[in-house]
């Protein structure tokens, strides 16, 4: 009986979506409205995080001065204080990943409690269902942007190298006071990978699982699957890409699409690229193959670095197909994209 279910959900959402999202409208119900202001508070800060982070130019110019010129005081000290403000900056955005798992794990617990379907909660919830659409659209967006910024670890190193050395001169220098050892330590952490806030919500959602002993792991699996085969069918549907109003929306639908895809990777025991997986990756992939290369190429880049089983697609059947629509970012011009984490 089981089975004959699982064949009948999945045939249903083959055909297309009992339910469209409306990404652009939704409101809360009353039953929502607790979690969603605790959502919202977070969420308003995401654009001035954003914001601040596409301007971020960093401090190359004082800091290679400074290199070259080791016994220039002024240089010296120019340098610091061109870095010290950046890297106060990249504290924010590490304290705002942590507050943004925090959102998401409330979310997480309110579209996956019983008794109600993945689907059911999707068209019961839809304010919350936005917002933890919201949430992922930032994701991708700020791990964009760091990805194709250089500066922003080239900065931090430079501040953590010269707290290293005036430590060793018995310094301590008054930024210290703001980010200091173990926070450093932290933040090298987030800033080390390629995409840092992914990371930050697959871990959180893998945590969610494992901390929610009697919450089954299918519950968690089946929300993001769902969420992603709305998106990968109402961007390949005409007739509900047409009620989009903002012309931004399709691309906040592929992000969204893309950040529950990594998320469920994470999580599924055997990940989003097996063939037993509730998510139609061929599918998802097309559709993403369809759009201009400019819009999808750091979307695509993002699967390739973050999906933890990317490397079992050489098992499967349609290996050849996400390969080739991998392969024109195997030698991207961005230098840390061009390694082999995943084996492909």
């Amino acid at each position: 009986m089981g089975n004959l279910l699982k064949v009948l959900a999945c045939a249903e959402l083959e055909h297309g979506p009992i339910v469209f999202l409306d990404f652009e409208h939704a409101q809360p119900t009353e039953a929502e409205t607790a979690v969603w202001n605790q959502v919202s508070a977070v969420l308003e800060e995401a654009h001035g995080i954003l914001a601040e982070l596409q301007s971020y130019n960093g401090a190359g110019q004082e800091i290679r001065e400074a290199i070259q010129n080791p016994g220039d005081l002024a240089l010296q000290e120019k340098a610091w204080n061109a870095v010290c403000p950046l890297v106060a900056k990249l504290k924010r955005f590490y304290e705002f990943s942590l507050r943004l798992e925090n959102a998401l794990r409330s979310l997480l617990e309110a579209l996956t409690s019983p008794p109600y379907a993945p689907m059911q909660h999707l068209e019961r919830e839809q304010a919350l269902a936005k917002q933890f659409a919201e949430i992922l659209h930032f994701t991708l967006s700020f791990d964009e942007l760091k990805m194709t910024n250089p500066a922003i670890q080239n900065d931090f190193s430079y501040y953590r190298r010269t707290i290293s050395r005036n430590r060793l001169n018995n310094q301590q220098l008054e930024a210290e006071n703001e980010v200091n050892n173990e926070m450093a330590n932290r933040m090298s952490l987030f800033y080390a990978e390629a995409t840092p806030m992914l990371k930050t919500l697959s871990n959180a959602t893998t945590k969610f699982v494992s901390e929610n002993k009697t919450l089954p792991i299918e519950d968690t699996t089946d929300c993001l699957s769902t969420m992603a085969c709305v998106c990968r069918v109402m961007l390949e549907t005409p007739e509900y890409r047409c009620r989009f109003t903002n012309t931004d929306t399709m691309l906040f639908c592929m992000r969204v699409m893309v950040g529950v895809i990594i998320l469920y990777d994470h999580v599924h025991p055997v990940g989003a690229f097996a063939k037993t997986s509730k998510i139609d990756m061929k599918g998802c992939i097309k559709v993403l193959k369809e759009q201009p290369s400019n819009s999808v190429e750091g979307l695509l880049n993002a699967l390739r670095c973050v999906c933890v089983n990317l490397c079992d697609v050489q098992k499967q059947i349609w290996k050849s197909f996400l390969i080739s629509a991998l392969s024109p970012l195997l030698s991207s011009s961005v230098p840390f994209l061009s390694g082999t984490r995943h084996g492909i």
